[in-house]
C-alpha cells in the first residue's frame, strides 16, 4: 500500500511530462494579427483558435505532429514539429490571390471551427465580403452588411441602425477598440461611422453573451481597428459618388511596430454651395442646406519587449448640417463622436496574459438658430472615462479561464439651452447634467468536459450609482455544445442582462438629438433574459454549414414615454418615463458557404416581438394597456447573398432582401363639425383624426435586389472599379405614409383624405474607384 501511495504521484508526473505546450502568434506577412485563425492537428482531431491579438496555445502529447494553420482569405500552411518541450511557433500567412490586399476577417476561420465552438448567436463579418457587396451610393457599410444576417433588422429604408432580435436601437452595445460608441451613425442613420478601410474585425453577439460584455440587452457589436502594415508603407483609398477615402500605413522601427491613419469625407456641400451661389438673389429660390460628414481613424502599436505590446487608437467624426439665408436666418446642426483608447498587452507566460486599457468616449450635438440679433442654442452631451483589465489563463487543453474588471465614470449632459438677443433684453440659459458610476467584475470558464461536450459558464457582477441611487445585480451566463458526430452539434445558451443607461427618444429611429439618461430615482435599470437553442450541420463534405436557432427573450422595466412628454432641458425628466415588459421569440435558419468560386449565405427569420405598458403615473399607459408590436417588428425576413469569382479580375455580387412591411399607426377616420359660414359654435371646425391601437397598420412588404461588379485593374491588380446598382428593379418601397386633404374644386370644401406613400430610394447606380499603392 505504501508503494501504491508513492507510485501514483509518479505515474501522474510521467503522464504530465509526456505533454507540452505549443504557443505562439498567427499574423499576416504584413504583421497584422489574425484573430480567430485556426491552429489544428488533424491527426489528433484537436485544435484551437487565435485570440484577438493572434495569440494561441495548444497542449499536445510529445512526438511528431503536423500542425495546420488556416485563416479565410489567406494561404493555409502546414508545419512539421517534433515536440520534446514547451515550444513557440510564430506563423506569418500570405494572402490568397485575386484580392485587392484588404485584410480579411473571420472570427471563426473555418466552418468546422464554427461547428465546434460553444458560442451561438454570433455573426463574424468578413471585411472582404463587405467590400465586394453592392452598397448604397457605393459607400461600403459594415452595419448594413450585418443587416443581411438573420435576426437583425434595419430601422428603415437605407438606414444603418440595428434592431437585433426584437430589441430597440439603444439596446446594442457598440464598441470600437474597447471604447463605447454612443451614436454609430452618419447622415441621420444612412451610413455608419465605421470606415471599412480602417476596420480589422467585426463580431456581433445576439445571444450567449460572453461574461466580459455587459450594459446592454440585445446585442454586442465589437469592432476592432487594423494595426497597420509592419513591413511596408502603403496608401489605399477610393473615390466614390458621395465621398472619398484615404488610408496611409507603415512600420514604426520596422518589425517592432506600425501605424495606420484613415480618413473619409463626403462632398455634398461642394455642390449645394455652388448651386446656392448660382441662384443667390432669386425670389423664388429656397436655399438647399449644406451637409457633409467626415471621420478620422488612427492607430499605432509598438512591441516593447517579447512580452509587452502597446496600442493607441483614436476616432474623430463629425456631421454638419445647416444653411445661411439672405433674410438673416442661420441654422446649424453639428454632432459627432470623439474616442480614444490606450491598451497594454502583457504575456506572463504561454498560459497567462492580460489586456489593460483606458479609454474616453465623448458624444455631443449642438443645434443653433439665429434670426437677426436673436440666437438660440440647444445641445446635449455624454462623456465616459473608462478603465478595464482582462485576464486570460489556459491551464491545460480543457480549460480557458477569463476574468476581469471594468469601471466607467459617466457625465450625462441631458440638456443645455442658451438664448440671447444682441440688445441684451433676452438672455437666459439652462443646463441639466447628471453623473453616474458604472462598475463590473466578471469570471468565466470554457470547459472541454469530454470530446463531445463543451461548456462555458460565466458570472458578471455589476453596479451603478447616480446621485444617491444605487443598483447592483448578478448576471449569469451559460452555454453548451454537444457534438453528436463530426458533422452535427447541438447548442444552447442562457444570459441575464441589465441596462443602466437609456436613450430618451420619441421617434422610432435613432436621431442625433436623442438623449442618454441614467438610471436614477424612479428610472430603474432595464432587465432582459434570453434562452436559445440550436442545431448545426456540416453538409456537402464540409463546404456548407446549416444552422437553425430558436430563442425566447423576455424583459421588464422596458422604457417608453407618456403622451406629450417634454424631453428637452427638463430637470424633472424622471416623471416623463413609463415602464413595461416585453417578450420576443423567433426561429433563425442560416445556410453558409465560404469556399470555392461561389460563396455566400441564405438567412430566414420568423419572429414576434411584443410590448405592454400598463396605466401608471396618472396616464393610460401605452395603447390603453393592451399588448402591441413595436414598429420594428417584422414577421418574416429573408436575405440571400451571393458572391461569384468569374475570373482573376472580375467578381460578381448580388444581395436580395424580403421583409414583412413595417408597422405604423394611421387614423381610421376623422370627426368634426363642418365649416358652416356664420357658425358661432366656437368649436374648431377642423376634422380630428381617430386613431386605433398602436402599430395596427402594416405597410406593404419590403423587397430589394442589389447587384455589383468588381473589376480589378493594374498589372498587380491593386486597383479596382466597383459598380453597384442599389434597388436594381426599382422597387418603390414604402418609407412612410401620410394623408393628403381632398377638396371639392367648386366649393373648396374638404371632402375627404387620401393616403399617400413616400418612397425614399429608386434604382441608384454608383461607380467607385479603389486603389492600393
Amino acid at each position: 500500500m505504501l508503494w501504491l501511495g508513492l507510485g501514483w504521484p509518479r505515474v501522474g508526473w510521467s503522464q504530465e511530462a509526456a505533454h507540452f505546450l505549443l504557443s505562439g502568434t498567427v499574423r499576416g506577412v504584413r504583421g497584422e494579427a489574425l484573430p480567430g485563425a485556426s491552429v489544428a492537428v488533424p491527426a489528433l482531431n484537436t485544435g484551437t483558435a487565435a485570440d484577438s491579438l493572434g495569440h494561441f496555445s495548444l497542449r499536445l502529447p510529445a512526438g511528431r505532429h503536423q500542425v495546420v494553420v488556416a485563416f479565410v482569405g489567406y494561404q493555409q500552411i502546414t508545419r512539421e514539429l517534433n515536440l520534446t518541450k514547451n515550444q513557440r511557433l510564430n506563423v506569418a500567412l500570405e494572402e490568397s490571390g485575386n484580392q485587392l490586399g484588404e485584410v480579411v476577417v473571420e472570427g471563426a476561420a473555418t466552418l468546422e471551427e464554427k461547428l465546434r465552438t460553444t458560442q451561438m448567436g454570433v455573426e463574424h463579418l468578413s471585411i472582404r465580403e463587405a467590400k465586394l457587396l453592392p452598397a448604397l451610393f457605393g459607400e461600403v457599410d459594415i452595419l448594413k452588411t450585418l443587416q443581411l444576417k438573420p435576426g437583425i433588422q434595419s430601422g428603415g429604408e437605407g438606414t444603418s441602425g440595428l434592431f437585433v432580435r426584437g430589441g430597440s436601437a439603444d439596446q446594442n452595445l457598440v464598441l470600437l477598440d474597447n471604447a463605447l460608441v454612443y451614436n454609430p451613425n452618419h447622415l441621420f442613420g444612412l451610413f455608419s461611422v465605421f470606415n471599412s478601410d480602417a476596420v480589422q474585425s467585426v463580431d456581433l453577439y445576439k445571444s450567449g453573451f460572453p461574461a466580459q460584455f455587459g450594459g446592454r440587452l440585445s446585442s454586442v457589436v465589437d469592432v476592432k481597428l487594423r494595426e497597420g502594415d509592419r513591413q511596408h508603407y502603403v496608401a489605399t483609398g477610393g473615390v466614390g459618388l458621395i465621398s472619398s477615402r484615404l488610408t496611409y500605413e507603415g512600420p514604426i522601427n520596422k518589425g517592432k511596430g506600425s501605424f495606420i491613419v484613415s480618413g473619409r469625407r463626403t462632398y455634398f456641400d461642394i455642390f449645394t454651395r455652388a448651386l446656392n451661389k448660382a441662384n443667390e438673389g432669386k425670389e423664388d429660390y429656397s436655399p438647399i442646406p449644406d451637409y457633409y460628414f467626415y471621420d478620422l481613424n488612427a492607430k499605432a502599436n509598438y512591441t516593447l519587449s517579447e512580452k509587452d505590446q502597446l496600442f493607441l487608437s483614436g476616432y474623430l467624426g463629425r456631421d454638419t448640417f445647416g444653411f445661411n439665408s439672405s433674410g438673416g436666418f442661420d441654422f446649424k446642426f453639428n454632432w459627432g463622436n470623439t474616442i480614444g483608447t490606450l491598451r497594454w498587452n502583457h504575456v506572463f507566460s504561454p498560459k497567462l496574459f492580460v489586456n489593460t486599457s483606458v479609454s474616453v468616449s465623448d458624444y455631443k450635438y449642438d443645434l443653433t438658430n439665429k434670426l437677426d440679433q436673436f440666437s438660440f442654442k440647444l445641445g446635449s452631451r455624454i462623456t465616459d472615462y473608462s478603465g478595464r483589465t482582462d485576464f486570460e489563463y489556459t491551464p491545460n487543453d480543457r480549460h480557458v479561464l477569463k476574468a476581469g474588471a471594468q469601471l466607467t465614470q459617466h457625465k450625462f449632459g441631458v440638456g443645455r439651452l442658451d438664448a440671447n438677443s444682441g440688445d441684451g433684453r433676452v438672455n437666459f440659459g439652462s443646463d441639466v447634467s447628471y453623473y453616474g458610476l458604472d462598475g463590473a467584475l466578471y469570471a468565466s470558464d470554457n470547459l472541454k468536459a469530454t470530446d463531445k461536450l463543451q461548456l462555458e459558464g460565466g458570472l458578471r457582477l455589476t453596479g451603478f450609482r447616480s446621485g444617491s441611487n444605487q443598483y447592483g445585480s448578478l448576471e449569469p451566463r451559460a452555454s453548451a455544445r454537444y457534438s453528436l458526430n463530426d458533422r452535427t452539434s447541438l447548442k444552447a445558451s442562457y444570459a441575464l442582462m441589465y441596462q443602466y443607461v437609456h436613450l430618451v427618444t420619441n421617434s422610432g429611429a435613432s436621431l442625433p438629438t436623442d438623449i442618454w439618461y441614467p438610471s436614477r430615482l424612479a428610472v430603474q435599470p432595464q432587465r432582459s433574459q434570453q434562452l436559445s437553442s440550436g442545431v448545426s450541420f456540416l453538409l456537402g463534405r464540409g463546404k456548407y454549414l446549416l444552422t437553425n436557432e430558436v430563442y425566447y427573450k423576455w424583459g421588464r422595466n422596458q422604457v417608453d414615454f407618456k403622451d406629450g412628454a417634454q424631453l428637452f432641458v427638463n430637470p424633472e425628466l424622471d416623471a416623463e418615463f413609463i415602464f413595461g415588459k416585453s417578450w420576443i421569440y423567433g426561429d433563425e435558419l442560416y445556410l453558409e458557404k465560404k469556399t470555392g468560386k461561389t460563396t455566400g449565405w441564405i438567412g430566414y427569420t420568423l419572429a414576434w416581438s411584443w410590448r405592454n405598458f400598463q396605466p401608471q403615473r396618472g396616464t393610460t399607459g401605452v395603447n390603453s394597456g393592451q399588448d402591441f408590436h413595436p414598429n420594428y417588428d417584422r414577421r418574416h425576413n429573408l436575405t440571400v447573398v451571393l458572391l461569384h469569382q468569374l475570373n482573376a479580375r472580375i467578381n460578381l455580387t448580388a444581395s436580395f432582401i424580403y421583409t414583412s412591411g413595417s408597422l405604423t399607426t394611421l387614423p381610421l377616420g376623422r370627426f368634426g363639425v363642418q365649416d358652416i359660414p356664420g357658425s358661432s359654435t366656437g368649436i374648431d371646425p377642423r376634422p380630428v383624426p381617430i386613431y386605433p391601437n398602436r402599430n395596427s397598420y402594416q405597410l406593404i412588404p419590403y423587397h430589394r435586389l442589389d447587384l455589383g461588379v468588381v473589376y480589378k485593374i493594374g498589372t498587380r491588380r491593386n486597383q479596382d472599379l466597383t459598380l453597384s446598382i442599389y434597388n436594381a428593379y426599382n422597387r418603390r418601397n414604402a418609407y412612410f405614409v401620410f394623408f393628403e386633404t381632398v377638396k371639392d374644386k367648386a366649393t373648396d370644401r374638404t371632402t375627404g383624405f387620401q393616403a399617400k406613400q413616400v418612397s425614399l430610394f429608386p434604382v441608384i447606380p454608383s461607380l467607385t474607384y479603389n486603389f492600393r499603392f
